[in-house]
């Protein structure tokens, strides 16, 4: 879907790294839960109308879940399912945040706001192979996961449990190799492009701040001094 505001992949990654303080120094559940609605908003002015409110409803769910296990009496499952709940309510902002700026950003647009930034090379090179590997690699397990169904192995838990050699013969070994392989051809096809120039890299698309850059970029500052009130 076509964004509807385009913010500059600058404001992107810093707004990236402002969820990531927030989601750590946040210490209240309406600090949490204003985070998830900025998030929601940003999706929604990029235009990724159902990831926002699917991300949204998700953080909801989870919510949910955790109070019931506060109030629960169910001794150690409550236990496990609170912890574990509570290390993925503080991680999933990051991750939602995360996921519209890899929806809407171009790699071109990332990388040259990093080299405005004078982000080491040493950071923004490994940095650019991630983002590439991520789709690619997702890509692989598609395929494998639809072969191996034709030949009745599942990839789910309950799949790995009944049948765990063979799962991992057929799944796993599979996509351990072609995440390899894989790796190694973005590293040479980077390389080829000339990610290792020098030189300053240049760029035909304009990332310029605008309006829209500021007030949410202040909307994450106010959250984030919040933190320490």
């Amino acid at each position: 879907m076509k964004c509807k505001i385009t913010f500059s992949a600058m404001t992107k990654l810093f707004l990236l790294c402002m969820t990531v303080l927030i989601a750590a120094m946040a210490n209240s559940l309406t600090l949490q839960c204003t985070l998830i609605g900025l998030i929601m908003i940003v999706g929604l002015l990029c235009g990724r109308f159902e990831y926002s409110l699917i991300g949204a409803g998700v953080y909801g769910l989870m919510l949910g879940v955790t109070r019931f296990c506060e109030i629960g009496k169910l001794g150690m499952f409550d236990t496990i399912v609170l912890a574990w709940m509570s290390l993925m309510l503080q991680v999933y902002p990051c991750g939602m945040m995360g996921g519209i700026v890899m929806r809407t950003t171009k790699m071109g647009e990332i990388l040259y706001a990093l080299y405005r930034l004078r982000i080491s090379r040493k950071i923004a090179i490994p940095f650019a192979i991630m983002m590439r590997y991520i789709p690619t690699i997702r890509e692989d397990w598609r395929f494998i996961r639809d072969a191996m169904k034709m030949r009745g192995v599942s990839p789910t838990p309950m799949g790995f449990f009944k049948q765990p050699g063979l799962t991992l013969e057929c799944i796993y070994t599979p996509l351990l190799l072609a995440a390899s392989k894989a790796a190694d051809e973005l590293t040479i096809a980077a390389v080829t492009r000339g990610i290792e120039n020098p030189v300053l890299r240049t760029s035909w698309i304009k990332s310029r701040f605008g309006v829209a850059d500021l007030m949410i970029g202040i909307s994450f500052v106010l959250l984030l001094m919040g933190c320490f009130i």
